[in-house]
């Protein structure tokens, strides 16, 4: 065990509340219970509580729960103490804390705590930030998921299958007088096969899991006077963009946030890309092109009546390489056409009208499908880019190793380099210096 002193902490969120918390964690907290309440504090019962100050004031009343190790959220003594919650008395009940020495906690120390107890490995520690930070239901769903565990059951029996083979190998350089072809003979390839397989399967939930936890930015861009801003009001449901038949109405970056299958959409109103002398205008075109480097997917609105004009393929091959594209035609009212999807050589194409709403449903369909979203979330490892950097890894060590053929020194150190990628994840093979940044991201309290 390490960090054996006391640490203090609010763990309830700033403002007007029924409830706030204070919570206490450190090697002994019985002597100091008794001070802070006046009478021994019974391990894991809810007692009605006065919290006393150093001359026996009560600072505040309300409930006192004591948690003894090791069975508690740090792996130590952990005391909380839930009282009113107002910040001018949850700030005299915490100075009551560290006047009894205990110190202000760090941002996630709690969580780090638990991590290094063993109370959770570093994928689940990661995951109480991001069921904190949800921004919708299904992103909440998947994030208690891997709190609970799933995510780092899929990653240790892929740790497992590789140390397995790992050992054949290791076998086999240990005793190479017995001439053995070792990747015939132990199916040793077949084996790398289904784990690389299983690799595959994780990936792709862990890479919709991320999709979920930090949303899809999603820029709106075309030129003047298509219909950008409609859409946008149209999408949120309400005016959140100015419409007017003047071009260039957009000078700057508008945001709107919705949700669509639990997924959260953040999107970007831009200004009209064409050539222009006038300043202001520029700028907001400047800004346009730097919103879409930074973007996830770009949807391109089109005036259905013009068609696909030399412009609009001049915006297309300034796009970033690789940045997913959808194209809107926009006012088949005017046109008398109905809403349609089509799809031409695996480009997709949405007709609707942003002025009535009508197709913009069509639009709701294939718009997660284009940056790589599938419907339904069971399964699902909520995940964050370092998680995918090691599976990628991971991925490209057990792709090198499959090329080693009868080397089976360089077969043996690919498969050491995945493991050790793998492991990674759950913290079993993890720096101090990324400890610290992961913690430091935590909120205070937890």
């Amino acid at each position: 065990m390490v960090n054996t002193d006391t640490i203090a902490a609010i763990a309830t969120a700033h403002g007007r509340g029924g409830i706030g918390v204070v919570r206490v964690s450190g090697e002994d907290l019985r002597v100091f219970a008794k001070k802070i309440l006046g009478k021994n504090s019974l391990p894991r019962v809810a007692t009605l509580s006065d919290f006393l100050g150093a001359d026996g004031e009560v600072i505040d009343q309300g409930i006192a729960l004591s948690f003894p190790a090791p069975h508690s959220y740090t792996g130590q003594d952990v005391l909380e103490l839930q009282g009113h919650g107002g910040d001018a008395v949850l700030r005299r009940v915490l100075s009551r804390c560290l006047e009894l020495g205990a110190r202000p906690a760090e941002p996630g120390e709690f969580t780090q705590r638990a991590f290094l107890n063993d109370k959770m490995d570093l994928a689940q520690a990661e995951s109480v930030a991001d069921l904190i930070d949800a921004a919708t239901v299904e992103a909440a769903k998947t994030a208690m998921r891997s709190l609970r565990g799933e995510f780092s059951h899929a990653i240790h029996q892929l740790v497992d299958a590789l140390t397995s083979l790992r050992m054949l190998v290791e076998a086999t350089l240990d005793f190479p007088e017995e001439e053995i072809d070792f990747l015939e003979e132990s199916n040793a390839l077949n084996q790398l096969v289904a784990i690389s397989a299983q690799l595959d399967k994780v990936f792709h939930q862990a890479k919709q899991g991320s999709l979920l936890r930090e949303g899809l930015h999603i820029v709106l861009i075309g030129q003047p006077n298509v219909g950008k801003s409609s859409l946008l009001n149209q999408l949120a449901g309400e005016e959140v963009s100015i419409v007017t038949p003047v071009a260039g109405t957009t000078r700057d970056a508008i945001r709107q946030h919705i949700e669509i299958e639990g997924v959260a959409l953040h999107f970007i109103d831009t200004a009209g890309l064409r050539e222009t002398d006038e300043e202001v205008e520029k700028i907001g075109i400047a800004r346009t092109w730097s919103a879409i480097q930074q973007a996830n997917a770009a949807l391109l609105l089109i005036d259905a009546a013009k068609g696909i004009a030399p412009v609009d393929l001049d915006i297309i091959t300034k796009l970033p390489s690789g940045l997913p594209l959808l194209r809107v035609f926009n006012k088949v009212d005017l046109l008398g056409q109905e809403p349609r999807v089509d799809v031409v050589g695996g480009t997709v194409d949405i007709y609707l009208s942003a002025k009535t709403g009508a197709g913009v449903d069509l639009l709701h369909e294939h718009l997660l499908r284009v940056v790589g979203w599938q419907t339904g979330g069971e399964g699902v490892f909520i995940a964050r880019e370092r998680h995918l950097s090691a599976l990628r890894v991971a991925k490209e060590r057990l792709t090198l190793a499959a090329t080693c053929e009868g080397r089976v020194e360089f077969f043996a150190e690919e498969l050491r380099l995945a493991q050790n990628a793998l492991s990674s994840i759950t913290g079993e093979f993890t720096s101090d210096d990324l400890l610290g940044e992961i913690f430091s991201r935590f909120c205070i309290g937890k």
